[in-house]
Order: structure tokens, then sequence, then C-alpha cells
């Protein structure tokens, strides 16, 4: 046998193997590769954040899966800087938002970067739901790489405890936080994913890393009931937590809610778990998590959106021009899909599938159609002039002699 009959036989065979392998499987796993975000997204996109305390890093991925409430709490928190005390806590209360977006009003700044960069936020959110794990392994991949730059320790504002290949971040007075401010691109050292730059949810800083102004815990801080468990890379929930910076929250009302969706038990402790409620209809763009909470991924709504008239830019579409006749007088008249009498009253013609009415109408005339009955001559030749109105062949173009026979009209063709 010849090399180039080897070579045609391998060839073939390889074209065989690649004909009986399931192309739907293959598609279906090429999708989910392209939804699930890559290490590199997810470094580039926990970055700005990565390097906060627990507490607050834990409010935020829990209010990031919530995005339009973010932008609710926001808005209402800059309408509202004259709360304080006791009135924002009781105003606060009646909201109707998730704990986590509530107690991110303690932190004004947080909450109004989260709104204002939107887009990241809900990609935030969206890893979160996704890949809960390798979200919370790339945090701490990133702080241990800020440790060996030399860029994250423990100082006055903040306390960073390492426990084995785990890094807490905590504050050093438990009311008092300090939020960082720093350089995303430079404090990690040399960046690693040259074509996936990390983001800014700031402006870029003069400096590698420092501290913003101190938050001391207030009201709103009552609603923090998530932290952060690095060993089982899951966010615990504790909403008996905090008690002593809020006690107009009705803590055994939200208990009862969490029970009923088995979060926590009868103490108020459990492991997070997202509430589709809080997202108020914002789609999930991977399929598996919108199937997840119910709801279809947004690629479906945008179709379901394109068939109900929708662009790409939500305005309304104007739908195809349909044939609709306009009101017909008493005693008979056309619809679209109904059979109409092939003995129509002067004044009113057919024409191009439509049926239409001149201003000024023929003389009445009476016949078995008008609801009288008048003499058999005028019948008939009423009925010969309806008939030649139509045309050659008996019917108006666009439509057709019934199905059933019977003559008695005329039906539009589909």
């Amino acid at each position: 046998m010849g090399r180039t009959a080897i070579w045609m036989r391998a060839v073939s065979l390889l074209v065989i193997v690649l004909l009986t392998m399931p192309m739907a499987t293959m598609a279906q796993n090429d999708g989910n590769e392209r939804e699930n975000f890559s290490k590199e997204q997810l470094a580039q996109l926990l970055a700005p954040i990565a390097l906060y305390p627990d507490e607050l890093i834990a409010q935020i991925l829990m209010a990031s899966t919530y995005p339009l409430e973010i932008v609710m709490a926001d808005r209402w928190a800059r309408q509202h800087k004259e709360l304080q005390g006791e009135e924002l806590a009781r105003a606060l209360e009646e909201q109707t938002w998730d704990p986590s977006v509530k107690s991110l009003v303690n932190f004004p700044s947080v909450l109004a970067m989260l709104s204002e960069k939107l887009d990241l936020t809900t990609k935030l959110g969206d890893a979160f739901l996704q890949q809960k794990q390798d979200v919370m392994d790339t945090i701490q991949e990133l702080r241990r790489r800020a440790a060996a730059a030399g860029n994250l320790k423990t100082t006055s504002e903040q306390k960073v405890v390492v426990e084995k290949e785990t890094i807490v971040i905590e504050p050093v007075t438990p009311d008092v936080v300090y939020v960082p401010i720093y350089d995303p691109f430079v404090v990690y050292g040399p960046w690693w994913y040259p074509a996936y730059p990390p983001f800014y949810f700031y402006p870029a800083p003069s400096v590698v890393f420092t501290f913003g102004f101190g938050i001391t815990l207030g009201w709103p801080w009552g609603y923090a009931w998530g932290g952060c468990d690095w060993r089982h890379r899951d966010i615990i929930i504790n909403i008996n937590r905090n008690l002593a910076f809020n006690r107009f929250i009705d803590r055994a009302r939200y208990i009862r809610r969490f029970e009923e969706r088995r979060i926590v038990g009868p103490t108020g402790r459990g492991v997070w778990a997202h509430n589709p409620v809080h997202r108020r209809g914002v789609a999930y763009v991977n399929r598996a998590t919108a199937q997840r909470f119910g709801q279809m991924p947004a690629r479906a709504i945008e179709n379901r959106r394109e068939v109900r008239g929708f662009g790409s830019a939500g305005r309304f579409a104007p739908l195809p021009r349909a044939v609709s006749p306009p009101p017909q007088p008493r005693g008979g008249g056309a619809r679209e899909g109904v059979s109409v009498p092939r003995t129509e009253r002067r004044g009113i013609r057919v024409e191009r599938g439509e049926v239409s009415r001149p201003a000024t109408p023929g003389p009445r005339r009476e016949s078995v159609f008008t609801g009288r009955f008048g003499q058999g001559e005028q019948v008939r030749r009423s009925s010969e002039r309806g008939r030649a109105s139509f045309g050659r062949g008996g019917f108006p173009r666009g439509f057709s002699q019934p199905r059933g026979g019977g003559g008695r009209g005329f039906e539009r063709r589909r």
C-alpha cells in the first residue's frame, strides 16, 4: 500500500470520527465555556475590592446580585442625606431592599461606586452566582500577591491575619471601618494578565495604597448579617449579628422569611442564598443560573422582545401593516378571516384585500342581506352586479372560494 493511500485512509477515518461525535454536546459545552468567567476575567473584576475588610466585601458580593436595588438605594441615600439616627433607622426599615443592600447605605462612597459602575457591579454579581468558589479563591489569590508585594499588612486601620493559605482582613476597632484606596494595577506587583488589566472603581490614586476616612458604623450596619467563610468558600448569615447598631429592625420577621426559604434556622444562622425576588427582573446572563432561579436567560428574553415588536434599543418597533377593514354597517360586513357575503351594498368595494367605504354611501338597497325582503328580481340584479364588481375570475385579488363550497361567499387567502 502506497504512502498516499495510507494518508487518504487516515483522513477518511478522522472525518468519520468527527461526524459521529455528538455535535449537540459539543455546542452545549462551548456555550457553557463562553458563559463562565475565566481566571483572567475574575482577577480583572475582583482586583478593585479584594483588599476590602471581610465583612464589607461579604456585603458587596451579596448586594451585587441585586444591581437594581443598589441603584435605588444610592438614589434614596442621596435624596435623604438629612436623615440621621432614629429617623434614618425607621426610614430604612420601611424599604423593601435586601438587607445586604441596606447595609451599604452606611458606606455612601462604596454604594455610589457600585451604582455608577453598574456594568461592573452586574458582572460581579453574575460571577458570584455562577462561580462562587472561584470568586472566593480569586480574592485569596489577589490578597496573597498583594502581601508578597509588601502592600498588604497590619496597620493602625486594619488587621491582617494569615491562617495557613487564608488571609483575613479585619478592622482594628470593631465599630470603625476604613475603606482602602489603592491602585489595583500596582498594588499586586507586576500584573500577570496583561491582556486583562484590572478595572478601576475609583479614579486611579496617586499612591499605591492608602485609606480613606474611617466609617463609624451606624444604624444601617445593623443589616450587615453576612460574613466570609473562607474554609467552605461561602457567605454565612447571622441575623442576630450587630444587634447594638440598630434596635428598630424587626429581626423576628426576617428570621421567619429566611426560615421559609430554608436559609436559616430558629437561631437566625445559616448559609446565604440568593433571593430572585430582589433581582427585580434583571436578567441572568448564565443559562444555568437563569433556570436555577426560574428565569429565562437574557438571550431568550431579547428574542422574545423582538417577537413582541421591540427593537434592540428597547423601543417599540412597528409591526407589518395588517389588513383590518373599517367598521361595517349594521346587517353585514367584512372582517379578516371571516366569510364575506358576495352581495354587498352599493358604495362598499373590495380592493387589494381591503374593504373600504367612500365618504358618501349610495342609496340604501333592500335585500335579504339588509334584514328586509324585497322583490325577487331586485335581489337577483343586485347579486349579479355584486359578482361583476369583483372582476374577472369572480373573486378579488387575495381572496378565494371557501373550501367547503356552497357559493355563499369568499375567504381571504392565507
